[in-house]
């Protein structure tokens, strides 16, 4: 599975939430309604979508 890509696109703003998940969002790339990032498809970077499930949407890329 190396390679594996996965896309991230936030749905939702962090106004109002915890310090936390906006630093998640930075983190994973996203900083603005709509913008998209691709990632590799790691555990590292799962554990923070879990983070932020709720703010943003995960669609599958190919290799």
């Amino acid at each position: 599975m190396p390679g594996k890509q996965i896309t991230v696109v936030q749905t939702a703003s962090p106004i109002g939430r915890k310090p936390g998940q906006r630093e998640t969002l930075i983190g994973l790339g996203l900083n603005k309604m709509n913008r998209r990032a691709t990632l590799a498809d790691t555990p590292e970077v799962r554990g923070m979508i879990r983070k932020v499930a709720h703010l943003v949407r995960v669609e599958e890329s190919g290799p």
